[in-house]
């Protein structure tokens, strides 16, 4: 074994072995490579169905390090404080990990490199969660885009390295820190009955993301411009919930989605398009870090929004119960898998933030504790883009219809079907197993009736727009 100095290697939301430039640069170094993953701060504020999610991949990752002779070394606590108490228990003389880029991921891990420098421990940040730096994409003017479009058109033709493979081997140290047990943290503990609901729903680990994304390049990729928007079919990736930890790079999806495009799948550059969507919602939380929590647009700052979480409308939106059946349906989907369809997404939020006049913070809030494939910046740049607050929403005052939106997406009735038992003689198994995942205090049935609506479309549409009236946004 060399007598080279060990090096750390901090993991965060990069939960793979291939594509992983911190994991390469660690290993050049040439010597020994400890991965730790540290339950700090920013893990114990997780909501219940991510911090749950993050917990089957880290057990997955640490079966595939095993596997290669390696660990996962797993410490709770402050995360300087954990890297120094490791620094000193193995003699690492350097940090690498993956650069995150929200507010409070940045400010810790300035905070972090500072002080290990001043240490005399080398540290090193890298690429590997995004396509592209947010700094390295700008207006001609120099600044931050602000619309996506212009911002497709920017990074359209930029070359993107080729992904790397993942390294045989992985330079173990002779002699391992202790490690917590992953059992001890509990992270599903917040689930409760819903863990084993919606465990079969999750495609966990890289294996699992890089078949997904085999299968859908090949026989679906050609299709998807025209069934995206189709929530009662399998007609997307199904990968945020594995880019949103990392088991996936952003970069292998678009090589595998140009390849596509370039052997003339029709839909492949609509799916590529996503991906840089998702560099957008980056882009723009690291540029304006308030949009994760304050109105990304000030003037909406007076805006006479609701703002209780616990009125009788918005608790009936949480549990699926609005009376409006694509509303429902999707929230209980979500409650069952971890996941909603895009479309919903937007139906969902429309309906919260505009017919029935709610804060998109508490929207936001709710989706952050219950799915599983929870981005930070995705979701709260799609709550804003929904409200209205948001770059990029404009118009403001669309306000989706639920009804013609589910006759127009769902005009066979497959994705009403799939999550609403009241009113079917021979409900479906999904639908019924949204009352097996909720909570018992909720007291639903699937004998319920079905409820009326909370609030009337044409009611609700009215009330929205005479807030909107001679307003200047």
């Amino acid at each position: 074994m060399s007598d080279i100095k060990p090096t750390l290697l901090w993991l965060r939301r990069d939960l793979r072995l291939s594509d992983h430039p911190a994991l390469r640069a660690a290993l050049r170094a040439g010597g020994p490579v400890i991965p730790v993953f540290i339950h700090d701060d920013t893990v114990a504020g997780l909501g219940a169905a991510p911090k749950w999610r993050l917990g089957l991949a880290l057990e997955h990752l640490g079966k595939s390090l095993e596997a290669k002779g390696s660990r996962l070394i797993l410490r709770r606590g402050d995360a300087l404080e954990v890297l120094r108490d490791l620094v000193r228990q193995t003699g690492a003389g350097a940090v690498h990990w993956s650069r995150l880029y929200d507010p409070d991921a940045v400010a810790r891990d300035k905070a972090v490199k500072a002080a290990l420098k001043e240490d005399g421990v080398e540290t090193s940040s890298h690429a590997g969660h995004l396509l592209f730096e947010p700094w390295t994409v700008e207006t001609k003017e120099g600044g931050y885009y602000k619309v996506y479009s212009p911002m497709w058109r920017a990074v359209k033709d930029r070359e993107i390295p080729s992904p790397l493979a993942a390294p045989s081997d992985l330079s173990p140290p002779d002699t391992w820190p202790a490690s917590d047990d992953l059992a001890d943290w509990q992270m599903g503990a917040a689930m409760n009955r819903g863990a084993g609901i919606c465990l079969p729903y999750q495609q966990v680990g890289e294996d699992a993301a890089q078949d997904r994304l085999a299968w859908f390049t090949e026989e679906s990729i050609d299709r998807y411009k025209t069934r995206r928007d189709l929530p009662g079919i399998d007609g997307t990736s199904n990968l945020s919930e594995n880019l949103a930890l990392g088991e996936i790079s952003p970069a292998q999806c678009w090589h595998a989605g140009m390849r596509a495009m370039h052997e003339g799948a029709a839909g492949a550059e609509h799916w590529v398009k996503e991906l840089v969507w998702r560099e957008f919602a980056y882009h723009l939380i690291y540029h304006t870090p308030q949009i994760a929590t304050r109105n990304w647009r000030e003037k909406w700052d007076d805006f006479p929004w609701n703002e209780d979480g616990n009125t009788a409308e918005v608790i009936a939106w949480k549990q699926g119960r609005t009376g409006i059946p694509f509303v429902d349906a999707a929230m209980r989907e979500m409650y069952v898998t971890g996941r909603m369809h895009n479309r919903a997404r937007m139906i969902v939020a429309s309906y919260l933030t505009k017919h029935l006049m709610t804060h998109w913070r508490i929207g936001q809030a709710w989706f952050d504790d219950c799915l599983t494939d929870w981005d930070i910046a995705s979701n709260a740049m799609g709550w804003q883009w929904a409200a209205g607050s948001g770059p990029d929403a404009a118009p403001y005052f669309r306000i989706f219809n639920p009804e013609t939106q589910l006759e127009k997406f769902d005009p066979e009735g497959n994705y009403s079907r799939a999550w609403i038992v009241e009113g079917y003689d021979s409900p479906s198994k999904t639908a019924l197993s949204y009352f097996d995942a909720i909570p018992r205090s909720w007291d639903l049935s699937p004998n319920d009736a079905y409820p009326a609506p909370v609030v009337s479309l044409s009611e609700g549409r009215d009330r929205a727009l005479s807030a909107y009236q001679d307003r200047s946004f």
